[in-house]
């Protein structure tokens, strides 16, 4: 592919904005990219603080309530590992260390499952080579949901399921 600027130089820069819900592609190449970057870089504040962002989401900024601060001083200690409480993490939108996740679960995992829709980071898997991922993850999550049916005793439905999750481990072994 070709850049669309200069249509000489191949595209390395992919380029997608969606403004108003009307989506726009640019491929361009280094050289092109260079000259817009000024102008793209318009679009973003350079000092925006992602950290101040996700502060936001776990509850503290400047402009809360004396209620909304008293929540903060009920939240759960210290972590034993680095020492970080969890007004210093709401306050900085970052987490001291890996241990934290574990000691303020019940703060972080809403915020997790907010941001990123799931507590759980599983990543993308390309669709050209990740075949064998992405079946892996279509059986996991169809033994998931075959375990809901056996719980709510919806055994037809989990038949369905079982039938496909062999059809998938079978096509995996060949």
């Amino acid at each position: 592919m070709f850049c669309d600027e200069c249509k000489k130089r191949p595209a390395t820069v992919h380029v997608t904005k969606i403004v108003n819900g009307q989506k726009s592609e640019v491929n361009l190449c280094e050289e092109c990219a260079r000259a817009h970057h000024k102008e793209w870089s318009m679009a973003y504040d350079d000092n925006f603080p992602i950290n101040k962002f996700l502060a936001g989401l776990l509850g503290f900024d400047t402009g809360k309530t004396a209620s909304s601060v008293n929540l903060n001083l009920h939240a759960p200690g210290k972590c034993e590992h680095c020492g970080a409480n969890y007004n210093q993490i709401s306050q900085t939108g970052r987490l001291g260390c890996h241990q934290c996740y574990d000691r303020f679960q019940d703060k972080v995992e809403p915020l997790l499952r907010r941001v990123q829709g799931s507590n759980r980071h599983t990543g993308k898997v390309p669709k050209r080579s990740g075949g064998s991922i992405r079946l892996q993850r279509e059986i996991q999550n169809l033994r998931a949901r075959l375990q809901q049916h056996v719980s709510n005793e919806e055994f037809e439905q989990a038949a369905r399921l079982r039938d496909q999750i062999r059809e998938l481990e079978k096509g995996m072994a060949e």
